[in-house]
Formats: structure tokens, sequence, C-alpha cells
């Protein structure tokens, strides 16, 4: 194929995906609006595209930018001169590593560690990958961690627990954990703290009214924080911080016991390239702090827009009052989530349903950007006019027959046929594979009624089909 046709194919290709840019996509992506700092970013990534972080001696660049970027977060987040920083691919890789690392430096049996119920999947994952149990506390009122039941959690477990985690703010709910009060606790047992600040990182530092959440606070030993969500730049890069060298050291791997080059990590990645890395350099050099105060500023003044606007939408409420970036609605009996994000969708808006946890009902999760902020009343509008819509043609039903197989299933007895037809159950079934339905409201509806185990099961099922 010639140039043009590739480039052609892939613009294709890219059009059937969800925009990236102008701030109607209210998941996944984040969006500056500023259109010099994308430019930027592309320019820097296509320089650095080739280059290889497995050799920082190789390419001594890439190691003055590392630098670089964790100095910047040094001087935001309260960080002394003995904070050290690993630049890693996203916040998983964050959290895993900082699992890993609080796992190796304990070394003892049967690792646990204490985290409230509403933070991030990532920490289960690393428990799954490293076998160090995952002790997940109910949260208190307010969906914030239960400083009291945390702290029973520990003492109950006593010399297993390798790490106590939390966030700022929490995913699900975007409300800040109580840092300062759980510090207290693990500091005098002498535990590591690490605060998820992945998706906050960036933004509370230039929230005036912020609670202590990062370094300022004694007994925090590590950090992560995401720099392609809101310093805006391209994915691919996080920020690891822990509170000293010696903290850190675990985190390192090397190994000579074989006839090739000695390796050497500092992350899960070996070879890795050092164009994500380049551009995060470049964009945050590129805005600054007074930049990223005025798109904080923007960005928070949005939230609260939208809250309001939220509130006073009929069948809408707030689950919780956002305290930083993300909007979390709640319905009540008249509509459902899952029909309101196929109607917002409908008008160019995609919006992220949540599936219920415990007694707590699906809702939608809205993540403001700054290039979101000046579009909010027209947001408002849609989906004052998606409620309206999906309250006259009522709520998604179930088939109780159907509900019943859902919840009845488990999912360690189910075979590839058994899965096959979990997912045709599901309406994801297609003709020789799988299928996403233009409406995925009846799909989402059916799911929610299932237990997590035969969701993750289904879900599972799904990527399986769809990737072969």
């Amino acid at each position: 194929m010639s140039p043009d046709e590739i480039l052609a194919e892939l613009r294709a290709r890219r059009a059937r995906d969800l925009p990236t840019h102008g701030g109607r996509t209210l998941a996944y992506v984040y969006d500056s609006g500023l259109a010099q700092a994308d430019e930027i970013a592309r320019e820097a990534v296509a320089m650095y595209a080739s280059t290889n972080g497995l050799d920082p001696t190789a390419f001594p660049s890439l190691l003055s930018m590392e630098a670089d970027l964790i100095a910047f977060a040094r001087s935001i987040l309260h960080a002394g001169d003995e904070v050290v920083g690993t630049v890693t691919s996203g916040g998983t890789e964050s959290i895993l590593l900082a699992v890993q690392t609080a796992r190796d430096a304990a070394g003892v049996e049967r690792p646990a560690m204490v985290v409230p119920s509403t933070i991030h999947a990532a920490f289960a994952k690393a428990a799954h990958y490293f076998g160090v149990e995952l002790a997940a506390v109910p949260v208190g009122p307010g969906h914030r961690a239960d400083v009291a039941a945390m702290t029973e959690a520990i003492d109950r477990l006593g010399d297993r627990v390798v790490l106590v985690a939390a966030s700022t703010p929490s995913y699900a709910h975007g409300v800040i954990d109580p840092i300062e009060e759980l510090a207290a606790v693990t500091r005098e047992r002498g535990l590591r703290l690490h605060v998820d600040a992945c998706i906050g990182g960036w933004v509370l530092p230039w929230v005036p009214d912020a609670p202590p959440w990062d370094f300022a606070v004694p007994g925090v030993t590590s950090m992560s924080v995401d720099l392609h969500k809101y310093a805006y730049t391209p994915k691919g890069v996080s920020l690891l911080l822990h509170a000293t060298p010696q903290l850190r050291r675990p985190q390192f791997f090397a190994y000579a016991d074989w006839p090739g080059y000695t390796m050497l990590n500092s992350t899960m990645q070996s070879t890795k390239s050092g164009g994500p890395l380049a551009a995060a350099w470049a964009v945050v050099r590129h805005i600054g702090a007074d930049g990223y105060r005025d798109l904080v500023a923007r960005t928070v003044a949005g939230t609260r827009e939208l809250a309001e606007g939220v509130a006073a939408i009929d069948h809408l409420h707030l689950v919780e009052q956002p305290e930083t970036s993300l909007v979390v609605i709640g319905t009540d009996d008249a509509v459902d989530v899952f029909t309101i994000s196929d109607l917002m969708l409908d008008r160019g808006w995609f919006v992220q349903p949540q599936m219920r946890f415990g007694d707590e009902p699906a809702n939608l999760h809205l993540t403001m950007s700054a290039a979101t902020a000046p579009s909010v009343p027209e947001f408002l509008d849609a989906l004052a006019s998606a409620v309206k819509e999906a309250a006259a043609a009522g709520p998604v039903r179930i088939d109780p027959l159907l509900a019943e197989a859902a919840a009845t299933l488990d999912p360690d007895t189910l075979d590839d046929e058994a899965f096959d037809g979990l997912l045709a159950l599901a309406g994801l079934a297609g003709e020789g594979g799988v299928a996403v339905p233009e409406r995925l409201g009846p799909v989402n509806a059916l799911v929610d009624v299932a237990p997590p185990r035969v969701r993750e099961a289904l879900m599972i099922a799904f990527l399986d089909r769809l990737s072969r």
C-alpha cells in the first residue's frame, strides 16, 4: 500500500472510534482544549518514538526528562529532597509496582494489604499478580474510607500487612479518603501508606480548599499520579513516587545469571519507547504551573456548574458532592442509567455507566476536563432531553427468568459452549463470534443483575471471543 492509502485507511478506521478532543467524551480521555499542547506532544512523540528507555546510559536525554518531571511533581506535592520517582506506562503499572515493592520489602508469608472497598481495581489486579491478599474494607459515610474499620483489619491481620492504600479521589464516587487519619494509624504501626492520586494528583495541588492528602502528611510513603489524565499528556505516562530511596529500592529488578546483557529495570517493562515520556515532558514544560492552575480552575468551575445542573433535573440526583472533577449521578425508579447512556450517545455525548455494587444501584460517571467545561450548558440540555425520553420509554425490564439465570450461574463450571450461551443470553453473540449491538442499554441492564463473578466471567468470554 502507498503512504496515502495507508493514512486514508487509518483515518477511516479512526472515524469509528470515540472522539478524543472536543470535550464530548466524558470517560477514558482528557482534553485540555489547548491545540498547541497537542501539537507539541505529537512532535515530541515522533521525535522520540524509536528511542528505548531500557538503558538510560544509551539515551541519557530520557533520564534527564524523567528527572525534570519528578522534580516538577515534587514541587507541587509537598515532597522533600529525599522523595524519588519513576515514570511508568500508566496508573495500573504505578499501582502494581507500589504493591510489588511493598511485598518484596516486607518478605512475609501470606502478605496482605488493607484498602477501602472503593479502591481502584488495579489493586485487585496487583493482588492477583503478586499473591497479596486484598483486604477490602467497606467504606463509611460519604463513601470515604472508614478509618476505624480499616484499623481493625490492620490489627487483625497483624504482621501480614505490607501496605495500606487510599484514594484522592476514589474513581467510583469522586471523594477524597481521610489521608491524615489513616497516616496516623500506619505511622504508629510502621506500615507503608500508598496514596492513589492517579486521577486527582494533577488537580488537587491547585484546589485551594483541598484537605491534606500528599507528602505534606507525615506517614505517606508512596503516591501514584497520572500525567496522561490532568497533566493532559498523551496516553502512557504516570508517576510513582516514594518518600525515600530506601523505600523504592525493592522496585528495581536486576538479573545477571544468564549469558546475555545484565537486565536492569526500574519498571515492569524492559524495552519502552521514549515517545510518551518526551511528550509528557514537552506538555508539562509548555503548560507549566500557572497554566495548570488555570486549567484546574476551569475544570472545577465546570464540575460545580455540572453538579448544580444535574441536581435540578427531574429523576436525577448526585450520589456525592464532587470534590475534584468527577460527577456521579443516580436516578429514581422512573429511568435507568443504561438507557440514558444510550440516549446521550445519540446526542453526541459519551457518559459511562457504572454497575450496581452491593446495595447501591447503578449510576452514571462523568469525568470533567478543561475542554468540556465551556460546553456544560449544552451537555445539561442534552441530559435533560435524554432523561425526559428515558422516562417516557420507562426503564429496561429484565425477564425474571433471565435475571435468575444470570444470578445463579457458577462461572467455575462453565465451558466454552456454556460461555457462548452466556454471551447469547446477554445479547452479545454474533454470527461466527461476538457482536456489539448499537444499543447497549438492555445488555448492560442484564449484566447489572448478575453477581460480580458472573460479570467477570461474561466480560472475559466477551474479550476472548472479540480478540480471536
